[in-house]
C-alpha cells in the first residue's frame, strides 16, 4: 500500500502519534507566533511547519552531513511521507518523550545508518506506514483490473504535475543546538546554539523569528501555511496539576484542624489559611474546567476523524442512482450549469 497525503490537523497528527504507540504527547495548532502564545502551551517538544514547496529554491545555509551519532535524521525517499517524517524527527530526538517499543526498536536498529538508509527503514516499517495511513478511506470497489490501475497511475501523475506541492519540516532543540529538519535536504541545518532546557521558553524565542521569516518570504504569493506544535498531553498535565491542588487543599485543612484544637491560636493564622484555601479552591475549579474542555476536544477529534475515514462513495452513488430513477438528476444537472 502506498503512503497517502496527510491533512494538516492537530486531531489527525495526534491520532497518528497514538497509533505509533507514543504516550503522553499531542499536537496543537498555532494561530500566532507571539511568545505569550508559545509560552502557554509549554513544554513544546518541536514545531512542524507546512508550506508550499518550491523546487527551484536553492539552499544557501550549511547542511550538517555528519551530525551527532545520537541524532536521528532520515532522508525522505517516498512521496507523501513528509508529515510522518516531520513527526518522527521530533519524537525520535526528544528525550522527554516516551516513544514506545516500535519506535525504540527502529531507532536502535537504524542508529548507525546514513540518512538514506534511515529513510528506507522508515518506508519499510509496516507499523509506521499503517499509522500514517490511518485516515485512508476504504476502496469504493473491491476489484480493479490491471488496465484500470495503470490508467489511475497515469491520471495521478498528470494531476501531480499540475497540483501545488506542500511539504512539512520540523524545528526542535537537541543537545543545546536548535535545528531545522527537512527530509529533502542532505542533513539537518543548525540554527545556532540554544540556551536553556528543551522544555523552556528560550528555544521558542529563538525559533520564532526563523519561522516568521520563512512565512514572510512566501507571503506575497502564498497564504496557506500551517504551524503545529508537538506538546505534552494537556489532559495528563491538568490531571497532575489537579492532584497537586487537591493534596495542597488536604494539607491546609489539616492545618485548620490543628488550629481549631489550639484555643490560643491567633485570628490572623485562620485568615491566612482561609485565604490560601480560597486560592486553592479557585485553582481546582479552573483546572477541572480545563480537563472538561480537553475531554470535549478529544471527543470532537474522534468524531471528526471517524468522518475522515468513512467512505461516502457508495452512499453518493446510490443517492445519484435514486435521483436518476426518479427522473430528477438531469434537471438538477441542467440547473447547476446555468
Amino acid at each position: 500500500m502506498s503512503w497517502l497525503p496527510v491533512e494538516s490537523d492537530p486531531g489527525v497528527f495526534t491520532e497518528i502519534i497514538q497509533q505509533m504507540q507514543v504516550k503522553g504527547v499531542q499536537v496543537e495548532e498555532l494561530y500566532s507566533l507571539d511568545i505569550a502564545s508559545l509560552d502557554e502551551i509549554r513544554p513544546v517538544y518541536g514545531l512542524i511547519l507546512l508550506y508550499k514547496w518550491r523546487p527551484e529554491e536553492k539552499e544557501s545555509r550549511v547542511v550538517i552531513t555528519e551530525p551527532n551519532p545520537n541524532f536521528f535524521f532520515a532522508s525522505q525517499i517516498i512521496n507523501n511521507a513528509c508529515a510522518t517524517q516531520a513527526l518522527l524527527s521530533v519524537l525520535m530526538n526528544s528525550s522527554g518523550i516516551e516513544i514506545g517499543s516500535e519506535l525504540t526498536e527502529l531507532k536502535e536498529f537504524a542508529k548507525d545508518f546514513p540518512p538514506e538508509l534511515k529513510g528506507l527503514a522508515i518506508s519499510n516499517n509496516e507499523a509506521i506506514r499503517a499509522a500514517h495511513n490511518t485516515f485512508a478511506r476504504p476502496d469504493s470497489s473491491s476489484t480493479t483490473t490491471e488496465e484500470d490501475e495503470l490508467s489511475a497511475r497515469r491520471k495521478k501523475k498528470e494531476e501531480e504535475a499540475d497540483d501545488d506541492v506542500y511539504h512539512y519540516i520540523s524545528y526542535l532543540p537537541v543537545d543545546g543546538i536548535l535545528y531545522e529538519l527537512d527530509g529533502l535536504k542532505e542533513g539537518p541545518i543548525s540554527l545556532g546554539q540554544c540556551l536553556g532546557e528543551p522544555d523552556g521558553i528560550e528555544w521558542l524565542k529563538m525559533v520564532q523569528p526563523v519561522v516568521q521569516e520563512r512565512i514572510d518570504r512566501y507571503l506575497q504569493n502564498e497564504v496557506r501555511f500551517s504551524l503545529l506544535a508537538v506538546v505534552k498531553n494537556r489532559k495528563e498535565m491538568y490531571r497532575a496539576e489537579l492532584k497537586e491542588y487537591q493534596m495542597k487543599r488536604e494539607r491546609i485543612l489539616q492545618q485548620v484542624g490543628t488550629l481549631q484544637a489550639d484555643k490560643y491560636a491567633e485570628k490572623s493564622s485562620y485568615e491566612a489559611l482561609d485565604k490560601s484555601l480560597s486560592e486553592v479552591n479557585v485553582g481546582i475549579e479552573t483546572v477541572s474546567q480545563k480537563i472538561v474542555m480537553e475531554e470535549e476536544r478529544s471527543k470532537n477529534w474522534k468524531k471528526e476523524n471517524l468522518r475522515r475515514k468513512h467512505n461516502y462513495v457508495p452512499f453518493l452513488f446510490n443517492f445519484l442512482k435514486i435521483l436518476a430513477d426518479k427522473k430528477k438528476l438531469k434537471p438538477l444537472i441542467e440547473k447547476a450549469r446555468r
